[in-house]
């Protein structure tokens, strides 16, 4: 059964690749603002996709890629209960902020290749924000152990960060400037890579080590 759902999903992701990598390949370089939007968020999204394809990679062949390994990694040490219970906690949570997230890079793409226009852009960043918003209300919910209070404020940091990203984003609605969503991609990379260095902790499967 969940061969048969995987087949569609690595459709849909494929046909997401592709067409970004078309879009990419037709830019003239080097590239005008509108050019540097489309390449940052189809980088971003492509690098998305490429985190869920290599966990997926590591859930379906563990035993192959286990057996290509040279040195096998020191065992980690295991959580407590009470840490598991926190990060039990904070998974839907994530998952929402990922699926957020994918959605606004989407978007954005999709906005600079004229696939859809400003009110359906609004809209997603509008619908983002709002998610990200919860997100930070629900993390707050949460009541960490002692040991991963840092990855806890880690996690609500970039959280933060994807709203200011999303908040700059908004503004070219305003003012009718697209180089706030050239503006707003340092910030959502940086939330971007805070939230692998609290998943390389939390989520290793998601999160492999380079």
């Amino acid at each position: 059964m969940e061969r048969k759902g995987a087949a569609p999903a690595k459709g849909v992701r494929g046909g997401i690749v592709g067409r970004a990598l078309e879009k990419l390949s037709h830019l003239s370089w080097p590239l005008d603002l509108k050019g540097s939007l489309l390449a940052l968020a189809i980088f971003s999204l492509l690098g998305i996709l490429s985190l869920t394809a290599i966990r997926e990679a590591a859930t379906t062949g563990r035993e192959p890629i286990a057996a290509l390994r040279a040195v096998p990694d020191p065992p980690k040490p295991a959580f407590t209960r009470a840490e598991e219970m926190y990060i039990q906690a904070l998974w839907p949570i994530h998952g929402d902020v990922e699926r957020s997230a994918v959605r606004l890079s989407l978007g954005k793409i999709f906005y600079k290749t004229d696939d859809i226009g400003k009110p359906n852009l609004k809209a997603r960043v509008d619908a983002s924000l709002a998610a990200f918003r919860r997100a930070e209300e629900r993390i707050q919910a949460l009541q960490p152990p002692p040991s991963l209070a840092a990855a806890h404020e880690e996690y609500l940091a970039a959280v933060r960060l994807f709203q200011q990203s999303a908040l700059e984003t908004l503004k070219m609605f305003d003012d009718g400037d697209d180089a706030h969503l050239l503006a707003a991609y340092p910030i959502g990379q940086e939330g971007s890579d805070k939230i692998r260095e609290v998943g390389v902790k939390f989520w290793r499967d998601e999160f492999p080590p380079h």
